[in-house]
């Protein structure tokens, strides 16, 4: 039998529930499916946390399980040597304790885990396979220098969250080459960090479009009554189709602006004219409790619920199910220019927004590239049927 691949978990911070929790604890444990619960075929072999949370549960995690926490990223990457020691690399620079600066924007340590995990790598020669939680870096030169730097050292390179791994209920995945005129998404949450999440979900079906991504040209982030304003023919007829589909809290129901209040709205303008937008309220625990996605394609209105579950939140090991193939091939499961362009669009969002909500020209975001004719790991059905714990036969 061929020798286990060797796996180093860089982490923020670990406490229940935290992406740390939700995906980490899933390589050591399993990953809850519907299906069943799937073992994993790797071993996290080393961790280095940068934070211990007075919630701690990686602690535990590691030494009931006999892995290493080490001090410092190359030590974690060399198990406590001098050279490379391991066949991949999570890193989940997610939660923990970290300023936000001016525009709102939480400064996570990405790049610096990033530079880190490299600086092993390119002092060995060789690269093993890295998957980055969520978005690249807060500001578009970090995501820029981490995604040249990977294709530098040639590294297997994964970025993103779980929403494109979610269960879509009816179920809607655009064929390649799709005519899409336009698309919306209905969201919810802080501004940024499930601003993100909302566009990832549009980014992920609309790269499927006839000519591939090309880029976004410019973009604009609107609050308030400007909102309702700007959200007009074409955008609130798809928004009003999106809505249809979003989760609810128990008995909402309503117009638009009865079920968003705190509203914000990305509007995103694309290099070959494809008008995109993020629709949600900067607030979380109201009436829209979920994700949803509205696109014209050919004239008609396709829409589709994205859809999550509770612990042991299920959707996390569709998404780490995909990292873990990752690390048993050696190729990425999807394009991580789709996080590298989202990356860029929320940072220059989030200026739009520092700036009094104007819109922003991007020519930097010409990032070009073709969705993946392999389809990923994701769940069969259109919503889920329990977050399975037990084994698979």
């Amino acid at each position: 039998m061929a020798e286990r691949k060797k796996i180093a978990a860089v982490i923020s911070t670990f406490y229940p529930a935290s992406h740390a929790d939700v995906v980490v604890t899933k390589f050591v444990k399993g990953f809850p499916t519907d299906e069943g619960l799937i073992p994993p075929q790797v071993d996290i072999v080393s961790m280095y946390m940068d934070q211990i949370d007075e919630r701690d549960i990686g602690l535990k995690l590691a030494e009931e399980n006999d892995i290493p926490v080490y001090q410092s990223i190359p030590q974690a990457l060399c198990q406590g040597g001098k050279e490379l020691a391991v066949d991949g690399v999570l890193s989940i620079g997610e939660h923990g304790d970290y300023a936000h600066n001016e525009k709102g924007q939480k400064l996570y340590p990405r790049r610096h885990f990033f530079e880190q995990i490299a600086g092993v790598m390119a002092a060995a020669g060789r690269a093993v396979p890295v998957f980055n939680d969520k978005h690249l870096s807060y500001c578009w030169e970090d995501a820029k220098w981490m995604y040249d730097r990977a294709r530098e050292l040639d590294i297997p390179f994964m970025a993103g969250s779980s929403i494109p791994l979610f269960w879509r209920d009816p179920w809607l995945e655009h064929e390649l080459e799709a005519e899409i005129d336009a698309a919306v998404v209905i969201s919810y949450g802080d501004i940024e960090a499930y601003g993100y999440h909302g566009l990832e979900g549009l980014q992920e079906m609309v790269e499927r479009r006839k000519g591939g991504e090309v880029g976004i040209a410019a973009v604009q982030c609107l609050e308030g009554a400007a909102v309702w304003e700007a959200l007009d023919g074409e955008l609130r007829e798809l928004a009003e189709a999106g809505v249809e589909q979003v989760d609810k809290a128990e008995g909402a129901e309503g117009a638009l602006e009865e079920l968003i209040d705190e509203p914000a709205l990305f509007l995103l303008e694309y290099d070959d004219g494809l008008k995109g937008a993020l629709l949600q309220p900067n607030s979380y625990g109201g009436k829209i409790r979920g994700w949803s996605y509205a696109g014209r394609v050919g004239g008609e209105i396709q829409a589709t619920g994205f859809h999550s579950c509770g612990p042991p939140y299920p959707h996390f090991s569709y998404l780490s199910l995909n990292v873990h193939e990752m690390f048993l091939t050696g190729e990425a499961q999807y394009p991580v220019e789709r996080t590298l362009l989202i990356s860029g669009a929320l940072d220059a969002l989030m200026e739009s927004r520092h700036r009094g909500n104007v819109r922003v020209e991007t020519p930097h975001l010409n990032v070009a590239y073709r969705a993946a004719e392999k389809a990923p790991i994701r769940p069969t059905g259109p919503r889920p049927i329990g977050a399975s714990t037990e084994p698979l036969d």
